[in-house]
């Protein structure tokens, strides 16, 4: 016969399966998406399995949800990885998984099903007693009676438990006997009181002062010690204020409805104050792990260098969880390297991390303490996974300490951590990758300017110097001596030209690739600007210039060859841009700590808005002019005293053309 009731039980919910399907494949379901239930049981890793191939053949979206209630709360570490077992799968499968909170399973499934346009939703249904359907009806049947307009997948189950509920009023981590001996005692000492103050004629006080103990009872240690405190408050108050007193019977009827109604109100008191401490534990956990990972994300904006950031993550990490954290990522071979780690005297106690940490890179799933896979370790291994990627390994290292996984909360900040990381981890790699393609595209450009720039500008000084050498092969009567010696000066000005091509693109090379090196010595820079003048007069042609130096200059400790190039380039850039007839001042003093070089033009001069550009390599001014050059001048001159320690500036003048400003560093020979 059971066997009959059993067969028409699994007939009645394949019907309800194949009414499903029908209405489902008879409506549109061009929009809404698909939800599977999930739970700790292993049978839910069937129902996501069934619900992604229905949503596949639906073609619509399907998400995961756990609802997770004080009812449902895991018991065992075992519960909890179930748990997150199911999710991940969920996720591994094209899942959009979501956990949310609340005090009824039914009403939280409803309210995030309409939230999120869900409509369609697999479920499973485990096998009870009939005794237990009768007497509480299950999560399936409550949901589908609140779900009208929803398309519900019942899944059957096989044979469970039906403990829950027990579990509820006296779970397993509150059965300490510590708090039921305390409000016995409470009790104990709350009758004497009132027996010694003689309060069995005022009834209705008393009744309320017994709810005393119910509400310390629920606030403090939960939902089993409150139900415990209303039912030996309930059994005092009978058998010592009410008539007759000493005894259980009662001589009035009525008492036994006052009975009733304490043990309601003292029982709804215990319950709504067991929910709130558990919301107001829940709240705190919340809000702990919400600036736990505010600031951790917060630490992780801060990106610069790889390894830096990742020691300083850890170390963050470490400090907010109380425990050691490693962070382990391929190198190029494809390697797992430990790349970051808080503390490495304490790390060495972890034996076998590599090992296990290549087994977790490998597989992409979690190992160590606390999990099924290699769980005698005293470390936690996670994954780092964006998307379908692992970019490395993220372990916590518990040592002796007790495990703290049997708590949720930790298990979701571990997890939530792990995501953080795994984020940090891919947007410093992007950015890095990012700027070698930058570097890349530079180098590029900077290889074609390099190339236009000197075919231009060795073009002009080589013809020059062919013709003029061309010229001089001809017989001694075609050209007289003057001109012989107009044609060597052309000769050596085409030469000093590509000289002073030459010396700047060498110099802009070792300042970019870092390799400056200055060789200082005490010079006179009366005598470098002597030089510097002399190999530009040529090029000065009817230009005036003209030079101040204070006589009271002191002696300078800078490489004479390098200040040579720069002031060579910055008066050739003025000579470039200046008329032919036009003058250019160069002054050189001394300014409290400083000595100051200034050299003013009387050119073209260059907009306000482009003022600061013209250090920039490759700044070129736009002009009607046909001005040669490769634009790396200045930015040479701007290296070489940014290495010396002083500075560049440029000024318009107020009439027309630029003023140039060096400034740098004046010390004391004495002191040297």
């Amino acid at each position: 016969m059971a066997q009959k009731r059993r067969q028409s039980g699994n007939a009645r919910i394949d019907k309800e399966t194949k009414a499903g399907e029908e209405q489902m494949e008879g409506r549109n379901t061009a929009g809404g998406k698909m939800m599977v239930c999930v739970s700790g049981s292993p049978f839910s890793r069937e129902l996501i399995r069934s619900a992604r191939q229905m949503a596949v053949d639906l073609k619509i979206k399907w998400i995961a949800l756990y609802v997770d209630t004080p009812q449902r709360v895991p018991k065992t570490m075992k519960d909890r990885m179930e748990i997150s077992r199911n999710l991940r799968t969920a996720e591994n499968l094209g899942a959009e998984t979501f956990t949310v909170s609340g005090t009824r399973i039914s009403d939280e499934i409803i309210s995030f099903a309409r939230k999120h346009d869900v409509r369609h939703i697999v479920i499973g249904k485990p096998k009870y007693s009939r005794i237990m359907e009768w007497v509480r009806p299950s999560v399936v049947d409550q949901v589908i009676r609140k779900g009208e307009d929803i398309t519900f997948h019942v899944i059957p189950g096989r044979r469970e438990s039906r403990t829950d509920s027990i579990n509820y009023i006296f779970p397993e981590h509150s059965a300490e006997w510590t708090p039921y001996l305390i409000l016995t005692g409470m009790i104990i000492v709350l009758t004497l009181l009132l027996r010694l103050i003689g309060s069995a004629n005022d009834l209705v006080n008393v009744a309320l002062l017994f709810l005393l103990p119910v509400l310390v009872g629920s606030t403090r240690w939960g939902m089993g010690p409150g139900v415990y405190a209303s039912l030996v408050s309930m059994l005092s108050f009978d058998f010592f204020f009410v008539p007759p007193v000493q005894s259980f019977t009662v001589a009035d009827l009525r008492y036994l409805l006052s009975f009733a109604v304490f043990l309601i109100v003292a029982m709804l008191t215990a319950s709504l104050s067991s929910k709130l401490r558990n919301q107001l534990k829940e709240a705190r956990e919340n809000e702990k792990m919400t600036l736990t990972l505010y600031t951790l994300s917060r630490e992780m904006t801060v990106v610069d260098e790889l390894k830096s950031t990742l020691h300083r993550i850890v170390l963050q990490i470490a400090d907010k969880i109380g425990f050691q954290a490693a962070i382990y990522l391929p190198d190029k071979s494809d390697e797992l390297d430990m790349a970051a780690c808080s503390d490495t005297a304490d790390w060495a106690k972890l034996k076998g991390s590599d090992f296990i940490a290549k087994w977790v890179y490998r597989h992409g799933e979690m190992a160590g303490r606390g999990t099924q896979t290699l769980g005698e370790s005293s470390g936690l291994f996670l994954p780092l996974r964006t998307e379908d990627q692992v970019h490395g390994v993220f372990v916590i290292h518990y040592g002796d300490f007790p495990f703290p996984g049997s708590s949720l909360e930790h298990k979701k900040m571990v997890e939530a951590i792990a995501d953080l990381v795994a984020t940090a981890v891919a947007r410093i790699k992007l950015q890095e990758e990012a700027k070698k393609a930058q570097l890349a595209a530079e180098s590029e450009k900077l290889r074609t300017i390099l190339l236009d720039s000197i075919s231009h500008e060795l073009r002009t000084p080589l013809s020059t110097i062919t013709g003029s050498v061309t010229a001089l092969s001809d017989p001694d009567e075609v050209f007289t001596p003057e001109d012989r010696r107009e044609l060597l000066a052309t000769i050596r000005q085409g030469a000093a030209r590509m000289n002073r091509l030459i010396t700047n693109l060498l110099g802009m090379v070792r300042l970019e690739s870092g390799m400056l090196h200055l060789n200082r010595h005490w010079c006179d820079l009366e005598d470098i600007i002597g030089v510097s003048i002399r190999q530009i007069e040529d090029s000065l042609e009817n230009r005036e210039l003209k030079v101040e130096i204070n006589e009271s200059l002191p002696p300078v400790q800078v490489d004479e060859l390098l200040i040579e190039q720069m002031l060579v380039n910055i008066l050739s850039n003025a000579v470039k841009y200046s008329a032919a007839d036009s003058r250019i001042s160069l002054s050189a003093y001394q300014k409290g700590d400083t000595i100051e070089i200034s050299v003013k033009d009387q050119g073209i001069g260059v907009p306000l808005n482009e003022l600061d550009h013209i250090f920039d390599k490759f700044y070129r001014l736009k002009t009607d002019a046909h001005v040669p050059g490769t634009g790396l001048g200045l930015a040479i001159a701007r290296g070489i005293i940014k290495a010396h320690g002083g500075n560049i500036r440029a000024k318009q003048n107020p009439d027309r053309g630029i003023t140039v400003f060096i400034s740098l560093p004046a010390e004391d020979v004495n002191e040297k």
